[in-house]
């Protein structure tokens, strides 16, 4: 007997499909693309087990008031959580589950803690969806807080608990073949062309609001120093505003730059540099950067 099975993680006749990205790039959007691409009918996405379209067991993480609550009920360290779930999913004698999560770590402690198998397969996003896609997806989430659960709003919005957060529906009705192609990039197979119907949820968490309320301008100032730092470390902030509007954070910077650097060379690499330091440290849009150099520095030798 191996460990696996010693410990219960082991089920027969089921096989995991591990579906992971990066919080905010489209896996619930994308959930049922990949479910039916390859025969998945059971889902667990953010503490919940889908069934196609029914929610079978478990609580959103979507539900949670603090960004940390929602990791933990997605991880299921509640083990009443857990207990719920893997007993539904034994009560209907699911043999295929697609588990999203953010990282391939992730995915594989929700599977032991399920009591499941290590996945067979591991599919990224950016297997399925193009950059473009990936960062709307991004911009929906960082700016206006919106999350998919991935069942129909009929679920959702008669359930008291998630009336409070829900928002909207999506619906998209193609022929299969032109759906697929939509949304999944370099497609290989030819699925028939029958209408297929998907629909999901719109929620907005109560954490999506809080954790940009949360984030100060003295921290967001720090990561642009930072950043300069490591561009140039002969670049001097002087000044940094910060506004946030309703499109995202619009940075104001004053800088001295060192003598022989071409300023827009130099301005368009500081943007770049303080862009990508607070969106990937701090987790949020940059919608603009204003620079102006207020003076040309001779460094001695």
């Amino acid at each position: 007997m191996g460990l696996g099975e010693l410990f219960g993680f082991k089920k027969k006749g089921i096989s995991v499909i591990a579906f992971y990205g990066g919080s905010g790039t489209g896996k619930s959007f994308r959930a049922k693309l990949v479910a039916q691409k390859y025969h998945i009918k059971a889902i667990i996405d953010d503490g919940l087990l889908i069934y196609e379209d029914q929610i079978l067991a478990g609580h959103s993480a979507k539900l949670e008031k603090s960004y940390m609550g929602a990791v933990r009920v997605a991880l299921f360290d509640d083990k009443e959580h857990r207990d719920e779930v893997a007993r539904a999913i034994q009560a209907h004698k699911l043999n295929r589950i697609l588990i999203l999560g953010t990282s391939e770590k992730m995915v594989c402690k929700i599977a032991m803690r399920l009591q499941l198998p290590m996945p067979e397969k591991f599919i990224k996003i950016e297997d399925i969806a193009t950059p473009e896609q990936i960062d709307q997806a991004r911009i929906s989430r960082q700016i206006e807080g919106k999350h998919v659960i991935p069942v129909r709003a009929y679920e959702v919005q008669s359930e008291g608990s998630y009336g409070r957060i829900f928002v909207t529906k999506v619906k998209v009705s193609l022929a299969r073949k032109k759906f697929f192609r939509h949304f999944f990039k370099n497609i290989k197979d030819e699925p028939s062309d029958n209408t297929k119907l998907f629909e999901k949820s719109v929620v907005k968490p109560a954490f999506a609001v809080t954790v940009r309320k949360n984030i100060s301008q003295a921290y967001l100032a720090r990561t642009a120093a930072r950043s300069l730092t490591v561009l140039n470390q002969n670049i001097r902030l002087k000044r940094l505003a910060i506004k946030a509007d309703a499109s995202g954070y619009r940075l104001f910077i004053t800088v001295d730059v060192p003598f022989g650097e071409q300023l827009t060379e130099v301005s368009n690499n500081i943007k770049k540099s303080i862009v990508s330091g607070i969106e990937s440290d701090a987790g949020i849009l940059v919608e603009d950067v204003s620079i102006i150099v207020d003076r040309i520095l001779v460094i001695s030798a």
